[in-house]
């Protein structure tokens, strides 16, 4: 089958629906069908508002049809609802062309602690986005019921997986007082970082990852330790070499750095939320913690079971959601 995934989200950039779009990509190629992510390297693109490190297309309809027809796919999956979105979704309906979408991330909820956008807005939008394609695929469980009773018509399952292989347990140095509490993921207003970063903690808040918050929030917490962004075996290390990782974000979709984070046997701490609530349903005792207090959890995660938390992230299998992305995709007849 020839698949073309169109999304506003791609390298360089460095998030969790970058990492997932190129692992499915990957899993799709090695299960013999032909895989073209259209991102928006291939476009003239302006630095987003508040956010620089995020290039957006301009003007990219007529390039992207021809992009489109060029490719000629059997399946068309559009993956976030920005200018790359938006043309391929027109482009769609014009030509008749089924497609699906997916939900990676709560823009209504981000717009409105940006901009105080209200969310009814935000979500009106979102609802006329998605529900002209034939599926949403929605990754948690707890966020599929909240998107269905908010309107959306095409709700399907999409869950997540962990590279297994990469992300390890061993016995990794750490150069950082004890206990260190570790967070890992974008450095914005969005994530509530600032809740972590203000608890007391014993030992060393460490953070890994960047963004348009993090020198103003390095500058309101000295005390922390801001390493940047991380790659390959050093992102693995420090994983595996922390003793909990605090997740503080209220408005994500799933949160690939969970899985990461367990895959390395470290115990997570985090709201009871949509992303950390499914990853940890099922989960035995010594896997994490979840509690409105975020500093009760993450003191109650300290000294969890690492062997634990291995097996309960090896239940998710990035095979299984390649599997399950294409069981959902719409062809054409």
């Amino acid at each position: 089958m020839r698949i073309l995934i169109i999304s506003d989200a791609w390298h360089p950039q460095v998030n969790g629906v970058v990492r997932t779009l190129a692992t499915v990509a990957a899993e799709l190629t090695s299960m013999g069908h032909v895989v073209e992510i259209i991102g928006p390297d291939r476009f003239h693109t302006i630095a987003m508002p508040t956010y620089r490190s995020i290039r957006l297309a301009v003007a990219p309809g007529r390039k992207m049809g021809r992009l489109i027809v060029a490719f000629q796919p059997d399946a068309l999956h559009i993956a976030t609802e920005g200018p790359l979105g938006l043309a391929a979704r027109r482009w769609a309906i014009r030509h008749g062309q089924s497609f699906t979408t997916a939900f990676h991330t709560r823009f209504p909820e981000y717009l409105h602690a940006r901009f105080r956008l209200p969310l009814s807005i935000g979500y009106a939008f979102l609802r006329w986005f998605h529900n002209a394609g034939a599926a949403m695929l929605v990754a948690a469980g707890s966020l599929r019921r909240e998107l269905t009773g908010r309107g959306f018509r095409t709700v399907q399952p999409w869950s997540r997986g962990v590279d297994l292989a990469h992300f390890q347990p061993h016995a990794a140095r750490q150069a950082y007082p004890r206990p260190v509490f570790l967070y890992v993921g974008r450095v914005a207003v969005e994530k509530n970082l600032g809740a972590f970063l203000s608890l007391d903690l014993p030992g060393t808040k460490l953070v890994v990852g960047d963004g348009p918050a993090r020198a103003a929030l390095a500058r309101a917490h000295p005390q922390a330790v801001f390493l940047g962004e991380q790659h390959g075996a050093a992102l693995a290390g420090h994983y595996a070499a922390a003793d909990v990782f605090v997740f503080p974000s209220l408005t994500d979709t799933f949160g690939l750095v969970l899985l990461e984070s367990l895959a390395c046997g470290t115990p997570i701490a985090a709201h009871p939320v949509t992303g950390p609530l499914d990853v940890l349903e099922g989960a035995p005792d010594g896997v994490g913690a979840l509690d409105s207090d975020l500093r009760a959890a993450a003191l109650q995660a300290l000294g969890g079971d690492r062997a634990a938390c291995r097996a309960h992230a090896e239940r998710f299998s990035w095979r299984a959601c390649a599997e399950t992305f294409l069981a959902n995709l719409s062809t054409r007849t």
